[in-house]
């Protein structure tokens, strides 16, 4: 007696901008990301004790990144997935 076994064909479907940033997961991190970085802003702009006219680019630029960073590490973290 002879097996026959089927070629499975596996294939992720649509392109990696759906797979990846349209995916529930994606849009979570999205949003995660967009909060940190209103934020680290508004920290800055709070803690900081100048006024808004006095900040660089720079400042803005950095506590506006650090703040989506932290966004995305809450989200991507191994504890956040359930994998401490």
């Amino acid at each position: 007696m002879t097996m026959q076994f089927k070629q499975l064909d596996i294939k992720p479907e649509g392109n990696w901008f759906q797979r990846n940033i349209l995916s529930q997961h994606g849009k979570k991190t999205m949003i995660y990301m967009l909060i940190g970085a209103v934020a680290a802003l508004i920290l800055t702009f709070l803690t900081d004790g100048k006024p808004i006219r006095q900040f660089s680019a720079g400042e803005i630029f950095q506590s506006v990144f650090m703040g989506a960073v932290f966004g995305l590490f809450i989200t991507n973290s191994p504890c956040a997935r359930g994998r401490c």
